[in-house]
Protein backbone atom coordinates (compact mmCIF):
# COMPACT_ATOMS: atom_id res chain seq x y z
CA UNK A 1 0.00 0.00 0.00
CA UNK A 2 1.34 3.45 -0.93
CA UNK A 3 0.34 6.57 0.98
CA UNK A 4 1.54 10.13 0.66
CA UNK A 5 3.26 11.93 3.51
CA UNK A 6 0.35 14.33 3.93
CA UNK A 7 -1.98 11.38 4.54
CA UNK A 8 0.31 10.04 7.23
CA UNK A 9 0.38 13.47 8.85
CA UNK A 10 -3.36 13.78 8.83
CA UNK A 11 -3.72 10.33 10.35
CA UNK A 12 -1.86 11.47 13.46
CA UNK A 13 -4.65 13.90 14.18
CA UNK A 14 -7.50 11.37 13.94
CA UNK A 15 -6.09 8.36 15.73
CA UNK A 16 -7.89 7.76 18.98
CA UNK A 17 -6.25 6.63 22.22
CA UNK A 18 -4.10 3.58 21.66
CA UNK A 19 -1.95 1.41 23.86
CA UNK A 20 1.53 2.84 24.04
CA UNK A 21 4.34 0.55 22.97
CA UNK A 22 7.88 0.10 21.68
CA UNK A 23 8.73 1.55 18.27
CA UNK A 24 11.72 0.00 16.48
CA UNK A 25 13.19 1.75 13.47
CA UNK A 26 16.28 1.92 11.30
CA UNK A 27 18.40 4.10 9.04
CA UNK A 28 21.50 3.45 6.95
CA UNK A 29 23.90 4.91 9.55
CA UNK A 30 24.10 5.78 13.23
CA UNK A 31 24.10 9.22 14.78
CA UNK A 32 27.72 10.36 14.81
CA UNK A 33 27.43 11.52 18.41
CA UNK A 34 24.88 12.48 21.06
CA UNK A 35 26.75 15.70 21.78
CA UNK A 36 24.21 18.29 20.60
CA UNK A 37 26.80 20.82 19.42
CA UNK A 38 29.47 18.69 17.73
CA UNK A 39 27.97 17.73 14.39
CA UNK A 40 26.60 19.40 11.29
CA UNK A 41 25.40 16.01 10.00
CA UNK A 42 21.72 16.19 9.04
CA UNK A 43 20.68 12.80 10.40
CA UNK A 44 22.65 13.24 13.63
CA UNK A 45 21.06 16.60 14.35
CA UNK A 46 17.59 15.26 13.55
CA UNK A 47 18.10 12.30 15.90
CA UNK A 48 19.44 14.52 18.70
CA UNK A 49 16.42 16.82 18.37
CA UNK A 50 14.29 14.09 19.93
CA UNK A 51 16.38 14.46 23.11
CA UNK A 52 17.47 18.11 23.10
CA UNK A 53 15.45 21.14 22.04
CA UNK A 54 16.11 24.60 20.67
CA UNK A 55 14.33 27.82 21.47
CA UNK A 56 12.26 27.19 18.33
CA UNK A 57 11.43 24.14 16.22
CA UNK A 58 10.07 23.21 12.80
CA UNK A 59 6.86 21.21 12.71
CA UNK A 60 6.06 18.59 10.07
CA UNK A 61 4.82 21.36 7.76
CA UNK A 62 8.23 23.06 8.19
CA UNK A 63 6.63 25.99 10.00
CA UNK A 64 8.44 27.67 12.90
CA UNK A 65 6.91 26.90 16.30
CA UNK A 66 7.82 28.01 19.83
CA UNK A 67 9.81 25.41 21.73
CA UNK A 68 11.87 26.37 24.81
CA UNK A 69 11.01 29.98 24.06
CA UNK A 70 7.27 30.47 24.26
CA UNK A 71 7.38 33.87 22.51
CA UNK A 72 9.80 36.51 21.24
CA UNK A 73 10.05 40.16 20.26
CA UNK A 74 12.29 41.93 17.78
CA UNK A 75 13.45 44.80 19.99
CA UNK A 76 15.56 46.33 17.22
CA UNK A 77 16.82 45.07 13.85
CA UNK A 78 19.70 43.33 15.68
CA UNK A 79 18.22 42.47 19.10
CA UNK A 80 15.83 39.58 19.73
CA UNK A 81 14.21 39.12 23.14
CA UNK A 82 13.06 35.61 24.02
CA UNK A 83 10.65 34.78 26.81
CA UNK A 84 11.57 31.31 28.01
CA UNK A 85 9.02 28.66 28.81
CA UNK A 86 8.45 28.18 32.53
CA UNK A 87 8.09 24.89 34.41
CA UNK A 88 10.38 23.06 31.99
CA UNK A 89 12.72 20.46 33.49
CA UNK A 90 15.65 18.51 32.11
CA UNK A 91 15.54 14.74 32.08
CA UNK A 92 17.34 14.58 35.44
CA UNK A 93 14.68 16.82 37.00
CA UNK A 94 16.64 20.08 37.19
CA UNK A 95 14.88 23.28 36.15
CA UNK A 96 15.48 25.05 32.84
CA UNK A 97 16.19 28.78 32.98
CA UNK A 98 18.17 31.62 31.40
CA UNK A 99 21.47 30.43 32.88
CA UNK A 100 21.22 27.29 30.75
CA UNK A 101 20.81 29.41 27.61
CA UNK A 102 23.89 31.45 28.47
CA UNK A 103 25.87 28.31 29.25
CA UNK A 104 24.79 26.78 25.92
CA UNK A 105 25.96 29.89 24.08
CA UNK A 106 29.36 29.65 25.76
CA UNK A 107 29.63 25.93 24.91
CA UNK A 108 28.72 26.63 21.29
CA UNK A 109 31.84 28.79 21.11
CA UNK A 110 34.25 26.05 22.18
CA UNK A 111 36.45 24.13 19.68
CA UNK A 112 34.59 21.27 18.05
CA UNK A 113 31.16 22.92 18.09
CA UNK A 114 30.40 22.44 14.38
CA UNK A 115 26.83 23.62 14.76
CA UNK A 116 28.03 27.14 15.69
CA UNK A 117 28.00 28.59 12.11
CA UNK A 118 24.34 27.58 11.77
CA UNK A 119 23.36 29.88 14.63
CA UNK A 120 24.45 32.87 12.58
CA UNK A 121 26.03 36.26 13.36
CA UNK A 122 25.34 36.35 17.10
CA UNK A 123 27.39 38.96 18.93
CA UNK A 124 26.16 38.51 22.50
CA UNK A 125 23.59 36.66 24.61
CA UNK A 126 22.33 38.52 27.68
CA UNK A 127 20.26 37.43 30.66
CA UNK A 128 17.45 39.87 31.46
CA UNK A 129 15.89 37.79 34.22
CA UNK A 130 15.51 34.09 35.06
CA UNK A 131 13.27 33.46 32.05
CA UNK A 132 14.15 36.24 29.62
CA UNK A 133 17.21 36.47 27.38
CA UNK A 134 18.32 38.73 24.57
CA UNK A 135 20.35 37.76 21.52
CA UNK A 136 22.20 40.56 19.76
CA UNK A 137 23.43 39.95 16.23
CA UNK A 138 26.10 41.84 14.32
CA UNK A 139 23.58 42.54 11.55
CA UNK A 140 19.88 41.99 10.90
CA UNK A 141 19.40 38.23 10.43
CA UNK A 142 15.89 37.41 9.16
CA UNK A 143 16.31 33.61 9.32
CA UNK A 144 17.36 33.70 12.98
CA UNK A 145 14.28 31.81 14.20
CA UNK A 146 15.16 28.95 11.86
CA UNK A 147 18.76 29.01 13.06
CA UNK A 148 17.64 28.69 16.68
CA UNK A 149 16.03 25.32 15.97
CA UNK A 150 19.63 24.06 16.30
CA UNK A 151 20.40 25.97 19.50
CA UNK A 152 20.10 22.76 21.51
CA UNK A 153 20.02 23.80 25.16
CA UNK A 154 22.08 21.88 27.72
CA UNK A 155 21.77 22.00 31.50
CA UNK A 156 24.60 24.03 33.02
CA UNK A 157 24.76 22.13 36.31
CA UNK A 158 24.67 18.67 34.72
CA UNK A 159 27.31 19.60 32.16
CA UNK A 160 29.63 20.88 34.89
CA UNK A 161 29.00 17.80 37.02
CA UNK A 162 29.85 15.28 34.27
CA UNK A 163 32.66 17.33 32.72
CA UNK A 164 30.85 18.24 29.50
CA UNK A 165 31.37 22.00 29.48
CA UNK A 166 33.11 21.91 26.07
CA UNK A 167 31.90 20.34 22.86
CA UNK A 168 33.26 17.07 21.54
CA UNK A 169 35.75 17.59 18.72
CA UNK A 170 35.00 14.82 16.22
CA UNK A 171 37.81 15.80 13.85
CA UNK A 172 40.33 15.53 16.69
CA UNK A 173 38.65 12.35 17.99
CA UNK A 174 38.15 14.03 21.35
CA UNK A 175 34.89 13.06 23.03
CA UNK A 176 33.05 14.97 25.71
CA UNK A 177 31.04 12.87 28.18
CA UNK A 178 28.01 14.30 26.35
CA UNK A 179 28.89 12.17 23.33
CA UNK A 180 27.43 9.05 25.00
CA UNK A 181 25.29 10.55 27.78
CA UNK A 182 22.40 12.94 27.41
CA UNK A 183 20.28 15.24 29.53
CA UNK A 184 17.91 17.33 27.47
CA UNK A 185 14.41 18.72 27.84
CA UNK A 186 12.99 16.89 24.82
CA UNK A 187 10.17 14.38 24.38
CA UNK A 188 12.51 11.38 24.79
CA UNK A 189 15.32 10.62 27.19
CA UNK A 190 18.27 8.31 26.72
CA UNK A 191 18.17 4.87 28.30
CA UNK A 192 21.01 3.06 26.50
CA UNK A 193 23.63 3.91 23.91
CA UNK A 194 25.63 1.33 21.96
CA UNK A 195 27.24 3.21 19.03
CA UNK A 196 26.68 1.58 15.63
CA UNK A 197 24.50 -1.09 17.26
CA UNK A 198 21.43 0.31 19.02
CA UNK A 199 20.20 3.34 20.93
CA UNK A 200 17.22 3.05 23.26
CA UNK A 201 15.08 6.03 24.21
CA UNK A 202 12.10 6.23 26.54
CA UNK A 203 9.26 8.73 26.60
CA UNK A 204 9.85 11.71 28.86
CA UNK A 205 6.85 11.77 31.24
CA UNK A 206 7.65 15.33 32.33
CA UNK A 207 7.88 16.84 28.84
CA UNK A 208 6.43 20.35 28.75
CA UNK A 209 4.46 19.76 25.54
CA UNK A 210 1.35 17.63 25.08
CA UNK A 211 2.57 14.45 23.36
CA UNK A 212 1.02 13.54 20.04
CA UNK A 213 2.94 10.27 20.09
CA UNK A 214 1.87 7.20 22.05
CA UNK A 215 5.30 5.59 22.45
CA UNK A 216 6.82 4.39 25.69
CA UNK A 217 10.10 3.17 24.19
CA UNK A 218 12.03 3.75 20.98
CA UNK A 219 14.73 1.36 19.74
CA UNK A 220 16.93 2.65 16.93
CA UNK A 221 19.10 0.17 15.01
CA UNK A 222 21.43 1.43 12.25
CA UNK A 223 21.57 -1.05 9.35
CA UNK A 224 23.94 -0.08 6.57
CA UNK A 225 22.76 -2.62 3.99
CA UNK A 226 19.59 -1.58 2.17
CA UNK A 227 18.72 -5.21 1.45
CA UNK A 228 19.07 -6.12 5.12
CA UNK A 229 16.89 -3.19 6.22
CA UNK A 230 14.15 -4.17 3.79
CA UNK A 231 14.38 -7.81 4.89
CA UNK A 232 14.13 -6.78 8.54
CA UNK A 233 10.99 -4.78 7.81
CA UNK A 234 9.43 -7.60 5.81
CA UNK A 235 10.18 -10.09 8.60
CA UNK A 236 8.63 -7.90 11.28
CA UNK A 237 11.92 -7.21 13.07
CA UNK A 238 11.44 -3.48 12.42
CA UNK A 239 8.37 -1.29 12.73
CA UNK A 240 9.75 1.25 10.26
CA UNK A 241 12.73 2.27 8.21
CA UNK A 242 13.35 5.78 6.91
CA UNK A 243 15.42 4.85 3.89
CA UNK A 244 14.05 2.40 1.33
CA UNK A 245 15.46 1.91 -2.19
CA UNK A 246 12.90 2.72 -4.87
CA UNK A 247 13.31 -0.75 -6.35
CA UNK A 248 12.05 -2.29 -3.08
CA UNK A 249 8.76 -0.37 -3.12
CA UNK A 250 6.83 -3.07 -5.05
CA UNK A 251 7.89 -5.81 -2.59
CA UNK A 252 6.71 -3.75 0.36
CA UNK A 253 3.47 -2.73 -1.33
CA UNK A 254 2.65 -6.37 -2.00
CA UNK A 255 2.73 -7.09 1.74
CA UNK A 256 -0.71 -6.30 3.21
CA UNK A 257 0.82 -5.63 6.64
CA UNK A 258 3.09 -2.84 5.38
CA UNK A 259 2.81 0.65 3.89
CA UNK A 260 5.08 2.97 1.92
CA UNK A 261 5.18 6.65 2.89
CA UNK A 262 6.73 8.94 0.31
CA UNK A 263 6.94 12.51 -0.88
CA UNK A 264 9.37 15.04 -2.38
CA UNK A 265 12.53 15.88 -0.45
CA UNK A 266 13.80 19.44 -0.09
CA UNK A 267 16.97 18.37 -1.89
CA UNK A 268 17.28 19.57 -5.48
CA UNK A 269 19.56 17.44 -7.67
CA UNK A 270 21.34 19.48 -10.33
CA UNK A 271 24.23 19.59 -12.78
CA UNK A 272 26.86 22.30 -12.56
CA UNK A 273 29.69 23.62 -14.71
CA UNK A 274 33.21 24.91 -14.20
CA UNK A 275 32.60 28.63 -14.74
CA UNK A 276 36.03 29.65 -13.49
CA UNK A 277 38.82 28.18 -15.60
CA UNK A 278 39.70 29.62 -19.00
CA UNK A 279 40.42 26.06 -20.16
CA UNK A 280 38.58 23.03 -18.82
CA UNK A 281 40.53 20.32 -17.03
CA UNK A 282 38.74 17.46 -18.75
CA UNK A 283 37.89 18.37 -22.33
CA UNK A 284 39.28 18.18 -25.85
CA UNK A 285 38.63 21.92 -26.25
CA UNK A 286 41.93 23.72 -25.75
CA UNK A 287 42.49 27.38 -25.02
CA UNK A 288 38.95 28.17 -23.89
CA UNK A 289 36.09 27.02 -21.70
CA UNK A 290 32.89 26.12 -23.60
CA UNK A 291 30.81 26.53 -20.43
CA UNK A 292 31.56 30.25 -20.28
CA UNK A 293 29.21 30.53 -23.28
CA UNK A 294 25.57 30.64 -22.22
CA UNK A 295 24.53 28.98 -25.48
CA UNK A 296 26.51 25.87 -24.55
CA UNK A 297 24.89 25.76 -21.12
CA UNK A 298 21.46 26.08 -22.71
CA UNK A 299 22.35 23.29 -25.12
CA UNK A 300 23.12 21.02 -22.18
CA UNK A 301 19.85 22.09 -20.54
CA UNK A 302 17.76 21.28 -23.62
CA UNK A 303 19.57 18.02 -24.29
CA UNK A 304 18.47 16.52 -20.96
CA UNK A 305 15.03 14.92 -20.92
CA UNK A 306 13.94 15.24 -17.28
CA UNK A 307 10.62 13.52 -17.93
CA UNK A 308 12.40 10.47 -19.35
CA UNK A 309 14.62 10.40 -16.26
CA UNK A 310 11.58 10.66 -14.02
CA UNK A 311 9.79 7.93 -15.93
CA UNK A 312 12.57 5.45 -16.67
CA UNK A 313 15.25 6.01 -14.02
CA UNK A 314 13.28 7.30 -11.03
CA UNK A 315 10.29 5.00 -11.64
CA UNK A 316 7.97 7.99 -11.56
CA UNK A 317 9.25 9.13 -8.16
CA UNK A 318 10.81 12.54 -8.79
CA UNK A 319 9.55 16.10 -9.16
CA UNK A 320 11.12 18.04 -12.07
CA UNK A 321 12.69 21.29 -10.89
CA UNK A 322 12.41 24.67 -12.59
CA UNK A 323 14.82 26.46 -10.25
CA UNK A 324 17.62 25.74 -7.81
CA UNK A 325 15.43 25.88 -4.68
CA UNK A 326 12.75 23.42 -3.65
CA UNK A 327 9.29 25.03 -3.65
CA UNK A 328 8.93 23.77 -0.05
CA UNK A 329 11.72 26.08 1.17
CA UNK A 330 10.67 29.26 2.92
CA UNK A 331 10.99 32.20 0.54
CA UNK A 332 11.22 30.09 -2.63
CA UNK A 333 9.57 31.90 -5.58
CA UNK A 334 6.81 29.50 -6.56
CA UNK A 335 6.28 31.03 -9.99
CA UNK A 336 9.82 30.08 -11.08
CA UNK A 337 9.34 26.37 -10.48
CA UNK A 338 8.62 25.58 -14.12
CA UNK A 339 11.34 24.68 -16.58
CA UNK A 340 12.05 27.69 -18.84
CA UNK A 341 13.34 25.65 -21.81
CA UNK A 342 11.83 22.43 -23.16
CA UNK A 343 13.68 19.25 -23.94
CA UNK A 344 14.74 19.79 -27.56
CA UNK A 345 17.87 17.99 -28.84
CA UNK A 346 17.65 19.68 -32.24
CA UNK A 347 17.68 23.10 -30.59
CA UNK A 348 20.65 21.94 -28.51
CA UNK A 349 22.57 21.03 -31.67
CA UNK A 350 21.83 24.43 -33.20
CA UNK A 351 23.00 26.22 -30.05
CA UNK A 352 26.25 24.24 -30.06
CA UNK A 353 26.85 25.11 -33.71
CA UNK A 354 26.17 28.80 -33.04
CA UNK A 355 28.67 28.68 -30.18
CA UNK A 356 31.35 27.27 -32.52
CA UNK A 357 30.99 23.55 -31.75
CA UNK A 358 29.16 22.10 -34.79
CA UNK A 359 30.74 18.72 -34.09
CA UNK A 360 30.34 18.99 -30.34
CA UNK A 361 33.17 18.43 -27.85
CA UNK A 362 34.17 16.10 -25.06
CA UNK A 363 33.99 16.80 -21.33
CA UNK A 364 34.36 15.00 -18.01
CA UNK A 365 31.26 14.52 -15.85
CA UNK A 366 31.81 13.95 -12.11
CA UNK A 367 29.07 11.94 -10.38
CA UNK A 368 28.76 9.98 -7.15
CA UNK A 369 27.50 6.41 -7.18
CA UNK A 370 26.37 6.19 -3.54
CA UNK A 371 25.16 9.65 -2.49
CA UNK A 372 21.79 10.43 -4.11
CA UNK A 373 18.81 8.35 -5.21
CA UNK A 374 19.89 6.51 -8.39
CA UNK A 375 22.76 8.96 -8.90
CA UNK A 376 24.83 6.69 -11.14
CA UNK A 377 21.84 5.68 -13.25
CA UNK A 378 20.87 9.33 -13.72
CA UNK A 379 24.38 10.22 -14.87
CA UNK A 380 24.51 7.30 -17.30
CA UNK A 381 21.18 8.40 -18.78
CA UNK A 382 22.41 11.99 -19.12
CA UNK A 383 25.64 10.79 -20.75
CA UNK A 384 23.52 9.13 -23.43
CA UNK A 385 21.37 12.22 -23.92
CA UNK A 386 24.35 14.55 -24.26
CA UNK A 387 25.98 12.14 -26.69
CA UNK A 388 23.00 12.44 -29.00
CA UNK A 389 23.64 16.18 -29.45
CA UNK A 390 27.40 15.81 -29.94
CA UNK A 391 28.76 16.22 -26.39
CA UNK A 392 30.92 13.19 -25.65
CA UNK A 393 31.13 12.62 -21.89
CA UNK A 394 34.09 11.10 -20.07
CA UNK A 395 32.41 9.44 -17.06
CA UNK A 396 33.94 10.18 -13.66
CA UNK A 397 31.53 8.10 -11.56
CA UNK A 398 33.08 7.55 -8.15
CA UNK A 399 32.30 6.61 -4.52
CA UNK A 400 31.22 9.35 -2.15
CA UNK A 401 34.62 9.92 -0.55
CA UNK A 402 36.40 10.32 -3.92
CA UNK A 403 33.62 12.36 -5.48
CA UNK A 404 33.41 14.66 -2.43
CA UNK A 405 37.13 15.40 -2.58
CA UNK A 406 36.85 16.21 -6.29
CA UNK A 407 33.88 18.54 -5.70
CA UNK A 408 35.49 20.28 -2.72
CA UNK A 409 38.76 20.93 -4.58
CA UNK A 410 37.10 21.99 -7.88
CA UNK A 411 38.76 19.08 -9.69
CA UNK A 412 35.99 18.94 -12.27
CA UNK A 413 34.52 20.30 -15.48
CA UNK A 414 30.86 19.27 -15.19
CA UNK A 415 29.32 17.66 -12.13
CA UNK A 416 26.25 16.39 -10.30
CA UNK A 417 25.41 17.82 -6.89
CA UNK A 418 22.41 18.26 -4.60
CA UNK A 419 21.37 20.80 -1.96
CA UNK A 420 18.38 20.84 0.39
CA UNK A 421 18.54 24.29 1.97
CA UNK A 422 19.20 22.63 5.31
CA UNK A 423 19.48 23.28 8.17
CA UNK A 424 17.75 26.67 7.80
CA UNK A 425 15.00 25.39 5.46
CA UNK A 426 15.15 28.71 3.62
CA UNK A 427 15.72 29.55 -0.03
CA UNK A 428 18.26 32.21 0.95
CA UNK A 429 20.56 29.46 2.21
CA UNK A 430 20.70 27.94 -1.30
CA UNK A 431 21.79 31.28 -2.71
CA UNK A 432 24.36 31.75 0.03
CA UNK A 433 25.85 28.25 -0.19
CA UNK A 434 25.49 27.24 -3.84
CA UNK A 435 25.17 30.34 -6.03
CA UNK A 436 26.93 33.24 -4.30
CA UNK A 437 30.54 33.89 -5.31
CA UNK A 438 32.79 31.64 -3.27
CA UNK A 439 34.38 33.41 -0.31
CA UNK A 440 35.58 32.78 3.21
CA UNK A 441 32.09 32.33 4.69
CA UNK A 442 29.84 32.01 1.62
CA UNK A 443 29.63 29.87 -1.49
CA UNK A 444 30.78 26.74 0.31
CA UNK A 445 29.06 24.51 -2.25
CA UNK A 446 29.69 26.74 -5.27
CA UNK A 447 31.82 23.99 -6.77
CA UNK A 448 31.78 25.48 -10.27
CA UNK A 449 32.86 28.87 -8.90
CA UNK A 450 30.03 30.71 -10.64
CA UNK A 451 30.05 34.46 -10.00
CA UNK A 452 27.42 37.11 -10.67
CA UNK A 453 27.91 40.44 -8.81
CA UNK A 454 24.21 41.31 -9.00
CA UNK A 455 23.18 37.98 -7.45
CA UNK A 456 25.83 38.49 -4.76
CA UNK A 457 24.38 41.90 -3.93
CA UNK A 458 20.82 40.55 -3.81
CA UNK A 459 21.87 37.64 -1.60
CA UNK A 460 23.66 39.96 0.80
CA UNK A 461 20.67 42.31 0.90
CA UNK A 462 18.28 39.40 1.56
CA UNK A 463 20.50 38.21 4.44
CA UNK A 464 19.75 41.50 6.26
CA UNK A 465 16.19 42.33 5.14
CA UNK A 466 13.71 41.75 7.98
CA UNK A 467 10.64 42.83 5.97
CA UNK A 468 9.50 39.47 4.60
CA UNK A 469 7.80 40.91 1.52
CA UNK A 470 10.92 42.84 0.53
CA UNK A 471 13.12 39.85 1.35
CA UNK A 472 11.09 37.55 -0.91
CA UNK A 473 11.35 40.07 -3.74
CA UNK A 474 15.15 40.05 -3.40
CA UNK A 475 15.22 36.25 -3.40
CA UNK A 476 13.00 36.06 -6.45
CA UNK A 477 15.18 38.44 -8.45
CA UNK A 478 18.32 36.49 -7.54
CA UNK A 479 16.85 33.11 -8.49
CA UNK A 480 15.41 34.56 -11.71
CA UNK A 481 18.85 35.88 -12.71
CA UNK A 482 20.53 32.53 -12.03
CA UNK A 483 17.77 30.75 -13.95
CA UNK A 484 18.11 33.07 -16.95
CA UNK A 485 21.89 32.68 -16.90
CA UNK A 486 21.55 28.87 -16.81
CA UNK A 487 24.36 28.80 -14.27
CA UNK A 488 23.20 25.29 -13.33
CA UNK A 489 20.80 22.71 -14.70
CA UNK A 490 18.30 21.82 -11.95
CA UNK A 491 17.01 18.29 -12.49
CA UNK A 492 14.48 17.32 -9.83
CA UNK A 493 13.61 16.94 -6.20
CA UNK A 494 14.38 13.36 -5.30
CA UNK A 495 11.92 11.28 -3.27
CA UNK A 496 11.87 10.48 0.40
CA UNK A 497 10.80 6.86 0.74
CA UNK A 498 9.95 5.48 4.17
CA UNK A 499 8.11 2.28 5.01
CA UNK A 500 6.44 0.89 8.10
CA UNK A 501 3.85 -1.45 9.44
CA UNK A 502 0.42 -0.41 8.24
CA UNK A 503 -1.34 2.12 10.41
CA UNK A 504 1.74 3.76 11.91
CA UNK A 505 1.61 7.56 11.50
CA UNK A 506 5.14 8.85 10.78
CA UNK A 507 4.43 12.52 9.93
CA UNK A 508 6.93 12.58 7.08
CA UNK A 509 8.12 16.06 6.07
CA UNK A 510 10.22 17.26 3.09
CA UNK A 511 13.25 17.77 5.35
CA UNK A 512 13.45 13.97 5.76
CA UNK A 513 13.45 14.11 9.57
CA UNK A 514 11.62 11.57 11.69
CA UNK A 515 10.04 13.54 14.52
CA UNK A 516 9.44 10.82 17.08
CA UNK A 517 7.12 13.09 19.08
CA UNK A 518 4.63 12.86 16.19
CA UNK A 519 4.79 9.08 15.67
CA UNK A 520 1.70 7.08 16.61
CA UNK A 521 1.35 3.33 16.69
CA UNK A 522 -2.00 1.67 15.91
Amino acid sequence: MRILAVVALAAAAVFGPAQARTFTWSFTSDALTLDPHSSNNTFTNAFINNIYEGLTRHNAKLEIEPALAERWDLVSPTVWRFHLRRNVVFHDGSAFDADDVLFTWARLNTPGALVRPTIGPVKEVRKIDSHTVEFETTQPFPVFLSALTHFFVMDKEWSERVGATTASDLSAQRESPAARQANGTGPFRLRAREPDTRTVLEANPRWWDKPEHNLTEVVFQPIRSAATRTAALLSGALDATVEIPIQDIPRIEQNPALQVVQGPELRTIYFGFDHFRDELLYSDVKGKNPFKDRRVRQAVYQAIDVEAIRRSVMRGQSWPAGMMASPFLNGAPQDLNTRPYPYDPEAAKRLLAEAGYPNGFSVGLSCPNDRYVYDERICLAVIGMLGRVGITVQPQIEPLNVWSRRVNTHDLSMFMLGHAGLPLIDAWYVLSEVIQTKGERVGGLNSGRYSNPRIDALTQAASRETDETKRRALLREAFALEREDIAHVPLHQQPIVWASRKGIALAQAPDNRLRLWLVRMP
